[in-house]
């Protein structure tokens, strides 16, 4: 995919944004909040880190392949792949609905293009992210794989065993972003179970830490993912620290775990969209 200005990024962003909340909204069901702060990451990644191929094959041979393991940031992720080419985006449309190939939570069995597992029981992609580049490093692939988690999973045992994994195998070619928001369904995560030093934790357990610290910032979203991109293939796997803010890009959704699950209604989405420019044309 031919690369992009950070003024033409940020236009797909707003338009993202516009997106999640026209589904979440249309359906009254859906997280909005995580996608909204993500924005620039999904964009980021698919449309000048990651490369992939919207002609859609499922083992993913000689392309970099992406999982989303805290899969209810569904909305987010299914727009960045229709604006970028895997599915038409009038299907957009249809999130959430009976008989729809964009499920709540992403899965395989509606066969949706870009999804290689159902993904959204917390804790589990990491281990999905692990056998995938394994599975390269055995084949010869020397295209990464990347996959995004969300804070309030780390609470999940079944990422540290992944992650101890990973260090002990030298899985060097893949690269781990948490969303580090601070918020998570039923609070912030500093009150639900208190995370503590991240990057100590996780280099502690033998990964690459990197921060991100502007993460609603494109230029330093891509700037992380180019640093993180430099540390593979040194023996270690790659751990990047995005802090973003829940709800990013609307002034009354913003920095909160309220809007973490909760739709807008009609004067909300109103209210919403008013802050966000219609860039690419709506669905």
């Amino acid at each position: 995919m031919e690369k992009q200005s950070i003024e033409q990024l940020q236009k797909i962003c707003t338009q993202l944004r516009r997106d999640v909340l026209r589904m979440v909204h249309a359906v009254q069901s859906g997280h909005p909040g995580a996608p909204l702060g993500c924005a620039e990451f999904f964009v980021a990644l698919y449309f000048d880190q990651l490369r992939h191929n919207p002609d859609f094959k499922m083992d993913g041979k000689g392309e970099d392949l992406f999982f989303l393991s805290n899969g209810h940031l569904s909305a987010g992720w299914y727009s960045v792949l229709s604006r970028s080419g895997y599915f038409p985006v009038s299907e957009l449309k249809t999130f959430r609905k009976l008989n729809s190939r964009l499920q709540g939570h992403p899965a395989t069995h509606e066969h949706l293009p870009g999804i290689r597992v159902a993904s959204g029981s917390l804790g589990q992609g990491l281990s999905v992210a692990l056998g995938v580049a394994q599975a390269k490093k055995i084949d010869k692939d020397d295209k990464l794989v990347y996959i995004l988690m969300g804070d309030g999973e780390l609470q999940e045992g079944q990422v540290w065993e992944a992650a101890m994994y990973a260090a002990h195998h030298k899985v060097d070619n893949l690269i781990a972003t948490v969303d580090y928001n601070g918020q998570q369904i039923d609070g912030p995560t500093d009150k639900i179970m208190d995370l503590k030093n991240l990057k100590a934790k996780w280099e502690a357990f033998g990964w690459e830490v990197i921060e991100t610290k502007e993460g609603n910032d494109l230029k330093s979203v891509i700037e992380g993912l180019e640093k993180a991109k430099a540390f593979t293939g040194k023996g270690k796997p790659v751990l990047n620290l995005l802090y973003t803010e829940m709800g990013y890009g609307v002034d009354f959704m913003v920095g909160t775990h309220k809007w973490h699950g909760s739709p807008p209604n009609d004067e909300q989405l109103a209210k919403a969209l008013g802050q966000l420019e219609e860039t690419l044309g709506d669905y």
